[in-house]
């Protein structure tokens, strides 16, 4: 079944301009539901679905984290990994800023402020991921290979917490 047409959104312009092949998902956004709501919306495993989180660094420097939607981010962690003293996620109006989208609506694809972005190692392993399309409610599903079309990134291995 082909799933219905998306928005326009500054993310699905910049994968049509590289040719990433990805498909729109569309479904009805609940506040606060988070990636909960989105794949059983959309009938796919929790796990699938990688949220797009803003996060800054003890300089106040943004930056972008990719991970499964049924996980956290040990922001402990995710700082040693990446040589930083601190990270801990933006207020939302500091999200907004520096991605140009709402969040519950935030896409790793065509933000407004280019930030270094940090992908849990294990995305990398799945046939398809759903990523947010640039708007609350809409994601985009993708081959997890496309990513490097996109943008450059690191991997890292965080300590996952359930």
């Amino acid at each position: 079944m082909k799933s219905p047409k998306g928005p326009s959104t500054p993310a699905t312009q910049v994968l049509k301009k590289l040719g990433v092949e990805f498909t729109d998902h569309l479904y009805c956004y609940e506040e606060h539901g988070g990636t909960r709501v989105s794949s059983s919306a959309l009938g796919v495993d929790e796990h699938a679905v990688v949220k797009t989180l803003i996060m800054e660094n003890e300089l106040k420097k943004p930056l972008i984290v990719l991970m499964h939607g049924d996980r956290k981010v040990s922001t402990k962690e995710l700082a040693r990994q990446i040589g930083c003293k601190k990270v801990e996620p933006c207020k939302p109006e500091t999200a907004n800023k520096h991605s140009g989208y709402l969040v519950g609506g935030t896409s790793p694809f065509g933000t407004k402020t280019n930030m270094p972005m940090y992908v849990e190692r294990s995305i990398l392993d799945l046939d398809r991921i759903y990523v947010n399309g640039g708007r609350r409610g809409y994601l985009v599903g993708m081959d997890p290979k496309e990513l490097q079309k996109v943008c450059s990134y690191s991997e890292v291995e965080t300590a996952l917490l359930i």
